[in-house]
């Protein structure tokens, strides 16, 4: 029996015949370990708001653009078919700054992730510190040891149905490192001690890691 077969049978699924929360659960449980975009934005009155997205990665090193996907709520929601407050803000003030999630203060983290008013500042329920950003007025988490103050480039609204979501990409227009984790541009993993998204309440360290050289 070859290894293949061995693995045992495949299940088929076609999405438009599943619910829509059942293709969120494949979805968060295939596309594993998930980068965190920890996102502090601020509203046309200057409200704060800091908020998590695991929909997170890199589109470009030149210009330097990073991207994430904030979801519109799901069936069950308080604020249900709504948009997230980071999107409204982003669309409003194209300014926001991503903070690289370590697993020092992934409890303050996850204490944003509640759905709360648009006018609660998720600084002070968390309790993480903003620290002034240079270019854009939405502030830095002083706890994270990477940020990266952002203009926003371009939104992609790819579906308005519940747990459909857009595509945010912001230029990075300035990157801020804490200078031990630093040698020669390279950020020390060990020191960076980031954390990832797997599904429902489940997270991952980064610091079981191989090295595998690419193929020359």
């Amino acid at each position: 029996m070859s290894e293949i077969a061995a693995a045992g049978a495949m299940t088929t699924l076609d999405p438009a015949e599943q619910k829509p929360q059942d293709i969120y659960k494949l979805l968060v449980g295939s596309v594993v370990p998930r980068p965190i975009a920890f996102v502090s934005s601020m509203d046309a009155k200057g409200v704060r708001n800091l908020a998590p997205f695991s929909f997170f990665t890199v589109a470009s090193a030149n210009p330097p653009i990073v991207c994430f996907c904030p979801m519109v709520r799901g069936v069950g929601s308080s604020n249900l078919h709504s948009s997230k407050d980071t999107l409204r803000n982003i669309i409003a003030t194209r300014e926001f700054v991503v903070n690289i999630v370590s697993e020092e203060f992934a409890t303050q983290m996850n204490a944003c992730s509640a759905e709360l008013p648009p006018e609660v500042d998720e600084f002070l329920v968390s309790g993480l510190t903003p620290l002034p950003s240079e270019l854009v007025r939405p502030p830095r988490v002083a706890e994270s040891h990477v940020q990266m103050e952002c203009r926003l480039q371009q939104a992609i609204h790819v579906s308005a149905k519940p747990l459909g979501g857009s595509l945010v990409l912001g230029e990075v227009l300035r990157f801020h490192v804490r200078a031990s984790l630093l040698d020669h541009f390279r950020i020390d993993p060990e020191k960076l001690n980031a954390i990832g998204r797997m599904a429902g309440s489940t997270y991952a360290r980064t610091r079981d890691r191989f090295d595998m050289e690419r193929p020359k």
